[in-house]
């Protein structure tokens, strides 16, 4: 960033990035949240794969960060920051509208099931896929202006792994409300086999009107685009993105990292279930309420380089997790989020450092990485049916901590710097 930009004013616009981050949190884990009770509003007659087919609600989500990664990358380029992040929202609307629609399908009963052997799938439910499909593309979108902005946008006494920290802190709250707005508002408190599909439609219109207001102020709002950071409109970058190797390794290093962390934060109120612990929750919320704490204490840490926080933040979590296993303590798991919290901003920070003009590309690129959270709790329900029980498909957790401390210590190392 030149001299010049630094004297702009970013406050307002790392504050919108910060709100919108709030937002993105909230929706992905509304999303997860609904596999529980959709199991038992949708899956009932699905007889022994529940799970699998709880977890492509997820899956669903995830999936829009591969295949919309590129579009956001792009049409900052097209569009600037501002631009698209209007056109983001827009996409969200639209998600949000299916998701209202899947109930009222149900509820009128206008589709045919579809019928797979002896198992039985309402329509719905598969326009309840595509509503966590688009509202993930939003998010994609979105994520794909958010992180490039927080690490380039100058903001005095901040460092940009601090800045994400901050953005993650705002997630985080949107994260730990989320659960309970979905077993508290949107099923009003009732237990898994009272639950009713009718419950849906009215919260997500009143989110799709919120979303809406949320647009309508963002075209007031001055968002001043960031010089260096992205290429101009049909410019040509001479090198691939993928030509950087700590970039490579970073985009695998979050792959592994939103895995185990959807992993968590989605499935864990099942393994909660299978435990019969009172509120399943109540797990859910600690967990994330525990990134939020872990996220408010990195927003401080402007002195910790961001290879030093992931070192020690990997290294507990795996233990954390190993403990769980050997005890069969759901409980333990809640504690990893606390973890989990800053992972996010400094594998990011250290997979786009020192790639300039190739910076928003590579953020578009990086989210195709977050495709592990479509990919690793489907894998973990996948074996939680086939062991029997949520207890051993916690080691796939494991083994993404493992890689993540192995790019810490070496992926993470520049090997060639953009010109």
């Amino acid at each position: 960033m030149t001299e010049q930009e630094k004297q702009i004013n970013y406050i307002g616009p790392f504050l919108t990035m910060v709100f919108l981050f709030l937002i993105v949190g909230f929706l992905t884990t509304a999303n997860t949240q609904f596999q529980g009770p959709l199991k038992e509003v949708f899956l009932s007659r699905v007889g022994d794969m529940k799970n699998t087919f709880a977890t492509l609600i997820t899956f669903s989500w995830f999936l829009a960060y591969p295949v919309c990664g590129g579009i956001g990358s792009d049409w900052i380029s097209k569009y600037g920051y501002k631009g698209t992040l209007i056109r983001g929202l827009l996409i969200m609307i639209a998600g949000l509208g299916l998701f209202a629609l899947s109930s009222f399908v149900t509820m009128r009963d206008l589709g045919a099931d579809l019928v797979f052997g002896n198992r039985i799938i309402p329509f719905g439910f598969f326009i309840f896929l595509a509503g966590s499909f688009v509202v993930g593309a939003s998010a994609t979108i979105l994520q794909v202006v958010i992180n490039p902005y927080l690490t380039a946008c100058f903001v005095k006494r901040t460092q940009p792994v601090q800045r994400l920290a901050i953005g993650g802190t705002a997630n985080s709250i949107g994260t730990t409300i989320a659960p309970y707005f979905v077993t508290g508002i949107v099923f009003g408190g009732a237990a898994m086999d009272q639950i009713n599909v009718s419950q849906l439609v009215i919260p997500f219109l009143m989110l799709m009107v919120s979303i809406f207001l949320v647009m309508l102020l963002l075209t007031k709002l001055s968002l001043p685009d960031i010089k260096g950071t992205r290429a101009e409109a049909g410019q040509v970058l001479d090198k691939s993105v993928w030509s950087f190797s700590h970039f490579t390794l970073g985009v695998i290093a979050i792959f592994f990292y939103v895995g185990v962390e959807v992993c968590i934060g989605a499935n864990i109120n099942m393994y909660a279930i299978e435990m019969k612990v009172a509120s399943p929750a109540l797990l859910a919320t600690l967990y994330w309420g525990g990134m939020l704490i872990g996220r408010i204490v990195g927003s401080s840490l402007n002195k910790v380089p961001p290879r030093t926080q992931l070192v020690v933040t990997t290294m507990v979590a795996a233990v954390l997790v190993i403990v769980s296993i050997v005890f069969n303590d759901p409980w333990l798991l809640t504690m990893v989020g606390l973890f989990h919290s800053i992972m996010w901003g400094a594998i990011f920070t250290l997979a786009v450092s020192k790639l300039g003009k190739y910076t928003s590309k590579a953020s578009g690129m990086f989210m195709i990485g977050v495709v592990g959270g479509a990919i690793l709790p489907l894998l973990q329900g996948v074996f939680a049916d086939t062991l029997g029980g949520w207890r051993y498909s916690w080691f796939i957790v494991i083994l993404g901590e493992l890689f993540m401390l192995y790019y810490a210590v070496f992926g993470s190392r520049i090997r060639q710097i953009a010109d």
